[in-house]
C-alpha cells in the first residue's frame, strides 16, 4: 500500500494549495474521527447532497441505507459520487470581517460505489457501522434479522481518489489592521459527548453507558 494518494484533476487543491494533503494517514485519520459524511450525486438532471453515516475498512468506505432509498439505488447503478467529511476545530476571529475563517480538517473522495450483495459481507459491513459509532457495541446488541438485512443496502466505495484540506493556526490579517482595537484569535471547538440519557424502557439494574467508549477509530485491513 502506497503512503500517498495521487493528486488528480478532481482532488488537487487549487484554492490555497498549501492546505492540501494527499497522505493516506491524514485522510484516514479524518475519516475515522468523523461520524457524518455528505454524499453528492446527480440523477435525472438534479443534484443531491445527502448526509449519512459511514464506516471505513482499510482503503474502502462503506455507506448504507434503506433498499428503497433513492441515493442507494442511484449509486448502486454506478453513478459518479463525491463523499465529503468535515471536522470543525475552531472559529478564527480576525480584525476584519474579510479574514474571518474556521480551522477545520476535511476529506473529499471521488469514485463510483458498488453494491455489497453477499449476505456475509453485508453483515460484516453493518458491524463496521455499529463499531464505528460505538466500539464494542456489536457484541452487546441483537444482530440484524434476515428481513432487516434484506431491507438494507450497503455500498462500497474504494478510497482511491481522495485528498484532505486542513486549516490551522491564528487569523491572518492585513498588516495595517493589526493596530485595530479588535480582539482576534481562535475559539477552539471539539465534539464532546454529554451524560447519557437512559431510555425509559431499559430493564432494571442495567449498568450505565460509559461515554469513554466513544473514542473513534477506523478498522485497518
Amino acid at each position: 500500500m502506497t503512503e500517498t494518494f495521487i493528486a488528480t484533476a478532481r482532488t488537487t487543491v487549487r484554492r490555497l494549495p498549501g492546505r492540501g494533503h494527499y497522505d493516506k494517514a491524514q485522510v484516514f485519520s479524518i475519516l475515522d474521527e468523523g461520524y457524518v459524511c455528505h454524499v453528492g450525486f446527480c440523477t435525472e438532471g438534479q443534484a443531491y447532497v445527502i448526509p449519512t453515516l459511514y464506516a471505513r475498512y482499510g482503503e474502502d468506505l462503506y455507506l448504507h441505507g434503506s433498499a428503497a432509498s433513492r441515493m442507494m439505488r442511484t449509486l448502486g447503478q454506478g453513478v459518479p459520487v463525491c463523499v465529503t467529511v468535515t471536522l470543525l476545530d475552531g472559529l478564527v476571529l480576525a480584525r476584519s470581517a474579510f479574514h474571518h475563517s474556521i480551522n477545520y480538517r476535511s476529506v473529499t473522495v471521488f469514485g463510483t460505489a458498488v453494491p455489497v450483495s453477499d449476505d456475509a459481507k453485508k453483515m460484516a459491513a453493518l458491524q463496521l457501522f455499529t463499531e464505528h459509532v460505538v466500539p464494542g457495541r456489536w457484541r452487546e446488541v441483537r444482530p440484524p434479522t434476515e428481513q432487516e438485512l434484506k431491507a438494507t443496502s450497503v455500498l462500497m466505495l474504494s478510497i482511491e481518489e481522495a485528498s484532505a484540506k486542513v486549516r490551522t493556526g491564528p487569523p491572518v490579517d492585513d498588516e495595517e489592521d493589526y493596530d485595530l482595537p479588535v480582539w482576534a484569535g481562535v475559539v477552539p471547538f471539539h465534539l464532546e459527548a454529554k451524560s447519557p440519557i437512559p431510555d425509559s424502557r431499559n430493564l432494571d439494574n442495567l449498568a450505565g453507558f460509559d461515554i469513554r467508549r466513544l473514542a473513534t477509530g477506523g478498522v485497518e485491513a
